[in-house]
């Protein structure tokens, strides 16, 4: 499809910028629309319009209605986004005991909530006679048949929850947007900020760069089909159950 469009929400991240970078080289994307909580300053390509905005403020969301032009079509919005830790005391639980009320919520917001209300206010730049691909960050952990450790509880519920909106939000758009394309992407253990602290734990061989982790989304990203909307993906094209 010449002339596409992308959208990238966290493309001043680890992976959403190493898939920014990588997505540059095509010369048939027009535009990349890249949404940050603050506006970066990392690239010069003239096709990047910035936009600032946070994911979970709805009113700044629903003005990208008025903001984007009425014609635009996304032939891809990838979703990068996520939270594991921070500084305010979020970390993965490793008991019952370490679960509360502000942590669990603050990872239900940032993991599952935010990238539905993206997909929400987008919808509309997602043209019913024309093909697109929908893809959120989502992770392994947010398995439930695949959970053998237990822990980490609002990380893992969150992701979950997200693949449960990626699943509904797919077939909703089965029967109003035929030719979407609504997938979650599991991309390893990737050295970035939001695994830091838990890298030293990790082989050599399991922990991934971003730029190869991006390569290998955007190769299943290429592969999808519209049967493949609402399932799971890890970065090597294995489908991940739910």
């Amino acid at each position: 499809m010449p002339d596409k469009k992308i959208a990238i929400f966290g493309s001043s991240g680890g992976i959403g910028g190493a898939i920014l970078k990588q997505l540059l080289t095509d010369t048939t994307i027009k535009e990349f629309h890249c949404f940050n909580r603050s506006l970066p300053d990392n690239h010069d390509d003239p096709r990047i319009i910035n936009h600032q905005l946070d994911p979970l403020d709805e009113t700044a969301l629903g003005e990208l209605e008025n903001v984007l032009p009425d014609d635009l079509h996304f032939s891809l919005i990838f979703i990068a986004l996520g939270i594991l830790h921070d500084e305010q005391g979020l970390f993965p639980e490793k008991k019952l005991a370490d679960l509360n009320t502000d942590n669990f919520a603050k990872a239900m917001q940032i993991n599952s909530l935010a990238p539905a209300l993206i997909i929400k206010h987008l919808q509309k730049f997602i043209k019913r006679d024309q093909a697109s691909v929908l893809a959120a960050l989502s992770a392994r952990v947010g398995s439930i048949s695949d959970n053998h450790l237990g822990g980490w509880h609002s990380y893992r519920a969150a992701k979950a929850a997200l693949n449960m909106l990626l699943k509904n939000i797919a077939i909703e758009f089965s029967r109003t947007k035929k030719q979407a394309i609504v997938i979650g992407l599991h991309p390893g253990t990737v050295a970035t900020k939001l695994s830091q602290p838990f890298s030293s734990n990790v082989k050599a061989d399991k922990l991934f760069t971003p730029e190869f982790s991006a390569q290998k989304l955007l190769e299943v990203i290429t592969k999808v089909t519209v049967q493949h909307s609402g399932k799971i993906f890890a970065w090597d094209g294995k489908i991940i159950d739910y």
